[in-house]
């Protein structure tokens, strides 16, 4: 049977606590003090630890302390009303979760039921960091670069927990999918992941999608209407643009946090609700709270857990990862095999992407339908061969200083729109030298040398041949950017 500790000071507190525990088959142990905590600890351990916040000895918290990073069991902390906040504090220390007195039984029978399953929860994300070493995949999310790495770490951290998650990032960075990442990591998969867009219903009806409504309780309203809070019951709610939430509204959101209880829009019966929220926005968080678009209580009790979605432009060469992903699904889901032409992956590269994931999406769709065979370049939109920022070139450490020096070459005059005199001045070279460089490049690739450029450099230019004049040659715009490796700076 799973075991489960109990600290608490309180002689009612342990006995009735207790008393329920078993009833819900578990085995328990009681202890009234940190100092009896930690003697019992070093003689068993158990499936999770129930603890009061407030001890006579110190915080219930500092029993996290006992073991090693990341390899605590489960510890729920039991706070009084006025404590909340502080039992914010415990979840960012660790806690998975935390019930206010009086502790409602039926909010502890449901953190209850979710706690053995600890160790399967643990084993599926070292799954997921295997499959992300092969395969560049961590659940629904597709990357490999340094700041997804990181990103993963985080959600793998507060996944298994019950604490609120803020994310924040620009639009089309994915935050609905890692929403749904976090729950079907956390323990509440078996139940609901619902979304909801608050920017995209009419402020008049989000408290009714959020609350539900009784049957009358306004024009329209012919039946009664379960409200998200209640279809998510032990499941998660995720509020997409928060702050465009009215302010009234946030009120009442924040009651519902701190209570675990809501009612219906024309009654006054409160309903017990156990929802795992998590909330994004595509704004500052701090700024909407500065500009009295979101309440700052709201912002602390939402910001348990903050989470950053980094920008498409910053992750280097996961742009190339996504869109050959996007292409292989168009490509099996119309039994066709389309390809990008390396010119048009070094222009993936050299675009801003301020639609970020979705708007990749969207221009590998596109490109799609109107390629035959091959994506060239020319089905990219003109924007992505004038970018509003300086694009990443990567190189493998070891590569040899001629080579560095010729991608470096290629992937100018691609930015430059092959404009050799601009490519020149940019590279901080002669247009002369440029030229020198080119032929001797495009000789070491037996192209044959270059007519009209005399010893001297001279710039007799109309005889040089179409093919420098239309673009580079064929495959070396897709040699600017290398495939993703560890070994790999930035240059």
């Amino acid at each position: 049977m799973p075991q489960v500790l109990l600290v608490d000071d309180d002689p009612e507190s342990l006995g009735w606590l207790s008393e329920f525990i078993r009833a819900e088959g578990y085995t328990v142990d009681t202890v009234d003090s940190l100092r009896t905590a930690r003697i019992h600890l070093t003689r068993s351990r158990p499936d999770v630890i129930l603890t009061d916040l407030m001890l006579p000895d110190g915080q219930g918290i500092e029993l996290l302390n006992e073991f090693p990073a990341g390899d605590a069991p489960e510890v729920v902390v039991i706070t009084g009303h006025a404590s909340v906040e502080s039992a914010i504090e415990a979840l960012r220390a660790g806690a998975t979760d935390y019930l206010v007195k009086p502790v409602d039984v039926e909010r502890l029978r449901s953190i209850l039921s979710r706690v053995p399953k600890a160790e399967h929860f643990r084993q599926e994300i070292g799954e997921l960091r295997n499959e992300l070493l092969k395969l560049g995949r961590f659940g629904h999310i597709l990357g490999n670069s340094p700041v997804m790495r990181r990103l993963y770490d985080q959600l793998a951290r507060v996944a298994p927990t019950s604490a609120s998650v803020l994310l924040v990032g620009d639009s089309g960075t994915g935050k609905e999918v890692v929403a749904q990442t976090i729950h079907e990591l956390s323990r509440r998969k078996r139940y609901p992941f619902l979304p909801l867009n608050c920017g995209a219903v009419s402020p008049q009806l989000v408290e009714s999608e959020l609350f539900g409504h009784e049957k009358g309780s306004f024009t329209g309203a012919d039946r009664q209407h379960q409200g998200f809070f209640e279809r998510a019951n032990r499941g998660t709610l995720f509020l997409d643009e928060v702050t465009e939430m009215r302010l009234e509204l946030q009120v009442k959101l924040l009651r519902v946090l701190e209570t675990g209880s809501f009612m219906r829009v024309g009654t006054n019966e409160p309903l017990a609700t156990d929802v795992r929220l998590i909330a994004a926005t595509n704004r500052s968080p701090e700024k909407a709270v500065e500009e009295g678009r979101l309440r700052e209580d709201l912002y602390h009790r939402l910001n348990v857990f903050p989470i950053h979605l980094p920008p498409l432009r910053e992750r280097g060469t996961d742009i190339e990862l996504l869109a050959q992903h996007f292409l292989a699904e168009l490509n099996e889901q119309e039994h066709v095999s389309k390809r990008f032409s390396p010119e048009a992956i070094a222009a993936l590269y050299a675009h801003s992407w301020p639609g970020n994931v979705r708007e990749l999406k969207n221009y590998v769709h596109r490109a799609f339908i109107l390629a035959d065979e091959v994506i060239d370049v020319d089905l990219a939109p003109e924007s992505f061969l004038q970018p509003t920022h300086s694009p990443v070139l990567t190189i493998r450490i070891g590569t040899p200083l001629e080579e560095v020096n010729r991608r470096v070459m290629e992937a100018t005059l691609l930015e430059c729109g092959n404009v050799k005199r601009k490519a020149a001045e940019i590279l901080g070279i002669s247009l002369k030298t440029l030229y020198n460089r080119l032929n001797a490049y495009s000789t070491d690739k037996g192209d044959g040398e270059l007519e009209g450029l005399g010893d001297d450099g001279g710039e007799d230019f109309d005889n040089i041949p179409k093919s420098f004049d239309s673009g580079m040659p064929g495959e070396r715009a897709g040699e600017a950017v290398l495939p993703a490796d560890p070994r790999t700076k930035s240059l």
